[in-house]
């Protein structure tokens, strides 16, 4: 869970590479490898950001682009591409792009540049910039994670965890939910992978404050308030 990114990328090294240090920075991130599927994976939004390669078959970036800016004007999008000349980048901003990024590029740039990108969105009061519980705050644009006014220093993957407790409070969330959607991959019942990452986040939550976090037997968790001996 978190701020949602798109990327439209041919190239299957270069989108891995993005797709992995997205994730593993918390984000959740979709891939399409053509115009047409970035085109589909478009409409089925909402998105924080989209990074669009500029060379992709079928329709090109910049087509995809202002194809898209005809039906959304407010979702930002980084040109991230090997057209390098000054008439490219004036070319790909005028065509509705928020951000230029030529390749190679440092991936910390790149992760500054989304930063910023998200952050002006959120500052126009789009809904989810901050998730929050009682005491607990997550903002998606900063990563900034606080329980009763302390900052939490969680990973990318315990934050993630707690965007998707925070966005569920009351609900029974079964082991095979939670994984699917944090992790991106099927819970195969053997790994205790979220056993210990579940651990690791209510360590650091129950520093500042009571507990919120609950197993329920051969069930899952829920996250909130818990009924007496229906929970630990």
């Amino acid at each position: 869970m978190g701020i949602r990114i798109l990327v439209i990328e041919d190239e299957d090294e270069i989108a891995d590479f993005l797709v992995r240090g997205l994730r593993e920075e918390g984000f959740t991130v979709e891939r399409a490898a053509d115009g047409e599927e970035g085109w589909h994976f478009l409409q089925h939004g909402p998105w924080d950001g989209v990074l669009l390669d500029w060379r992709l078959p079928g329709p090109d970036g910049l087509t995809l682009l202002r194809r898209y800016r005809r039906v959304d004007q407010a979702t930002p999008v980084l040109f991230l591409t090997a057209r390098d000349t000054v008439p490219d980048r004036v070319q790909g901003l005028d065509g509705g792009a928020n951000d230029y990024l030529c390749k190679p590029f440092a991936f910390e740039e790149l992760l500054a540049r989304i930063r910023v990108m998200t952050r002006r969105s959120d500052g126009a009061c789009r809904d989810g910039a901050v998730v929050g519980y009682e005491d607990i705050q997550v903002d998606l644009a900063t990563h900034r994670a606080l329980r009763s006014g302390q900052r939490l220093d969680l990973t990318a993957k315990e934050q993630a965890l707690l965007v998707f407790f925070l966005r569920h409070p009351g609900e029974v969330l079964t082991r095979t939910r939670i994984y699917e959607n944090v992790w991106d991959d099927r819970y195969d019942g053997l790994s205790n992978t979220l056993e210990v990452h579940v651990m690791e986040l209510r360590r650091k939550l129950e520093a500042h404050g009571p507990r919120l976090i609950h197993t329920l037997r051969n069930r899952g968790y829920r996250f909130g308030e818990c009924p007496e001996g229906k929970a630990r």
